[in-house]
């Protein structure tokens, strides 16, 4: 609707209302935005538990490199030891005695390094096998996304993996008409079938963000701008995906990202319409590997 004929709209209909309604919608708007500046700073709070992650992922790959220096080093000495057993065998029969006790403390030596180094050594390649895991697991769940979703890959619809993330990419054209968080039926029918593949990995956070172009946004009615309608449009994504009772409300997270992480030049219309998209993140769950780290660390 044109500005100049929601404005004689609004004119006519708050002519014909009551203060006290009219009060209440104003109450309504100020609610509505206090909302959007709580998603704002929980967008914040969530960008930083990811940086987190991040920082643990590179704490995780130092860790490994240390360990196989470590594991070195414990070889180096322990053949140093051996070598110096060997000396002291191959000594003369009158230093015996005299080294048999200090043999005996260097073989408790020997015995406690190997029983250190095998153990850091199973606990590296368990740790090995769990990132490797972790990877064909988002390896098989990026497949799986494929073909539920392949119907739909020609109309905006995009599935990437990358830095151990699963990313779903959905151009507005698919879900939403220019200015409205409703989602339309064909995107409702894609997300449907998202969430058959999201039901089968409860073990999967899901964050679900909203995006736009640059081109200010016009106030209509409930919404402010730009930053408002991304919010109201991931929101209405993680409604569509919660009417499948067997997803995990806690696992799904919505945030408004306005225009401000742009996938292509806003200089064109095709630029345009690339960043007015909806992206889906999944992460894995890396509780046990926190676990493990923390126990290696002890």
């Amino acid at each position: 609707m044109r500005p100049f004929k929601f404005a004689f709209l609004l004119l006519g209909v708050s002519s014909c209302v009551s203060t006290k309604v009219f009060n209440d919608l104003e109450l309504r708007y100020a609610q509505m935005k206090d909302q959007r500046i709580a998603l704002e700073k929980e967008q914040d709070s969530l960008q930083q538990s990811w940086d987190r992650l991040n920082d643990k992922s590179n704490e995780t790959s130092l860790y490994l490199k240390r360990s196989r220096d470590s594991v070195a080093q414990a070889i180096k000495e322990i053949q140093s030891l051996e070598k110096e057993f060997t000396l002291l065998k191959e000594n003369s029969d009158l230093k015996i005695q005299e080294s048999i006790a200090k043999n005996n403390t260097l073989l408790k030596q020997i015995a406690l390094k190997e029983t250190e180094l095998q153990s850091r050594g199973a606990r590296v390649d368990q740790l090995e096998q769990m990132i490797e895991d972790q990877k064909k697991a988002l390896n098989d769940l990026k497949e799986r996304l494929s073909s539920a979703l392949l119907n739909y890959k020609g109309k905006g619809l995009t599935v990437e993996q990358r830095n151990g993330k699963v990313y779903i990419s959905m151009e507005n054209k698919l879900l939403f008409k220019s200015g409205s968080w409703v989602v339309e039926a064909e995107g409702v029918q894609a997300l449907g079938q998202l969430a058959k593949v999201l039901e089968k990995n409860p073990e999967i956070t899901v964050l679900i963000e909203g995006h736009t172009d640059n081109v200010p946004f016009t106030s209509k009615g409930a919404l402010e701008s730009n930053w408002d309608l991304s919010t109201k449009r991931a929101t209405a994504v993680v409604q569509i995906l919660l009417k499948n009772k067997q997803i995990l409300p806690q696992n799904l997270t919505a945030a408004g990202r306005s225009e401000y992480v742009p996938i292509a030049p806003n200089s064109s219309a095709e630029g345009r319409a690339a960043n007015r998209r909806i992206e889906v993140v999944l992460s894995p769950s890396l509780d046990e590997i926190t676990t493990l780290l923390e126990a290696n660390n002890e």
